[in-house]
């Protein structure tokens, strides 16, 4: 017999919002030379977060603090608000799922970007939410867009990640401020910020503005995707709220601990922050010496304007997988005009260099 479904996931279609590298590894049989697809920041975490893991492990027989309480007054003292404005989660792939099931009813609008985020859209549909989208405005997200759909449909939440991923782009704080200003009632922006530590600058927004909750990680700047930890920004009420869904043990005891001491290791995120942007330029120069295009980013990625349409960046992207370079696209037409390329040591970007032209040669045949 084949189980009963609940109605809405049986109204779903199988989906895999991304295909994770080590499958593409085994398809084709062998290791990637260079894992640039994924955003990781491959310049690694912290010595401090690897010890604080080691010595955590021991104790893994524990379950985490499900209140992760010091790990929660660290980041209040750094951000300037209190523990009681902040929630833990295994990422913020899992803390967006918990927002919108916190807050999207079966029929309720959702607006977000065309091409955006296909995590995010995953979570809406598994909620029931219908999703309202906004194209891109010159690679660019559109808050103002945004804004103007969810006040025509009535939107329960509106999502926008800034800086953008799969784009790259980034808005000052005042076109962010005044997004925040303009939210409707009875709506809330749900910011996405994972590449906050690489923006020029973030915008000032009250903790205590129950129109937004802010989504920040530690798998980009702080080099700790596969340890699954980020946390959300919000007013009380609705941080506490959250404790209504979420998995309460979600986040490990080794990964507190990590985080804890990353946060502690100013030095260690300066210099790799600044080895990410000396990877986008050196990116950027590849880029161009193909007679490609790379967009302006403030992320750990460059997105590249291979010039033509999607068909033509599938195939540079298949090409360079083929050369054992791992990369991805954006997925929704025009941006999938590009391919992705996320930022990592030099040893990977030299493998990038020399692929790169045999790819792009056999793409265009």
């Amino acid at each position: 017999m084949t189980p009963r479904l609940a109605p809405i996931p049986a109204s779903l279609p199988d989906a895999v919002p991304f295909v994770g590298p080590e499958t593409l590894e085994r398809q084709r049989g062998a290791p990637f030379r260079a894992r640039l697809g994924a955003n990781e920041n491959g310049f690694g975490p912290s010595p401090r977060a690897i010890a604080a893991m080691q010595a955590a492990a021991p104790e893994a027989w524990k379950y985490g603090d499900p209140t992760s309480h010091d790990l929660r007054a660290a980041l209040a003292a750094r951000l300037g608000c209190t523990p009681d404005h902040l929630v833990m989660g295994e990422g913020i792939d899992a803390l967006l799922g918990l927002a919108v099931r916190l807050l999207v009813g079966a029929g309720d609008a959702v607006v977000t970007s065309q091409g955006g985020y296909p995590t995010f859209d995953f979570h809406v549909a598994g909620f029931g939410g219908l999703r309202r989208t906004v194209p891109y405005r010159a690679d660019m997200q559109d808050p103002a867009g945004l804004i103007a759909a969810a006040r025509d449909s009535g939107a329960r939440v509106i999502y926008l990640c800034n800086p953008d991923n799969p784009m790259g782009g980034w808005h000052p704080p005042e076109i962010i401020e005044a997004a925040v200003a303009a939210v409707p009632g009875d709506c809330v922006m749900l910011l996405d910020e994972a590449y906050a530590e690489f923006a020029p600058a973030l915008p000032r927004i009250d903790p205590d503005d129950p129109r937004v909750l802010r989504f920040r990680t530690f798998s980009k700047a702080y080099g700790m995707a596969g340890a699954r930890i980020g946390y959300a920004l919000g007013a009380p009420d609705l941080i506490r709220a959250f404790g209504r869904v979420r998995n309460h043990f979600g986040v490990n005891l080794m990964a507190q601990a990590g985080a804890l001491a990353a946060l502690d290791d100013a030095a260690w995120l300066a210099r790799t922050v600044a080895q990410v942007a000396a990877a986008r330029d050196r990116i950027a120069g590849i880029a161009r010496d193909n007679g490609l295009d790379p967009l302006p980013s403030a992320t750990n990625f460059v997105t590249i304007d291979c010039g033509a349409d999607g068909a033509l960046s599938r195939r540079v992207l298949a090409g360079l997988a083929e050369r054992g370079i791992f990369a991805r696209m954006p997925w929704v037409a025009p941006q999938d005009r590009c391919i992705r390329v996320s930022c990592g040591p030099d040893a990977e970007l030299d493998a990038l260099a020399e692929t790169l032209p045999g790819a792009l040669a056999q793409a265009r045949g």
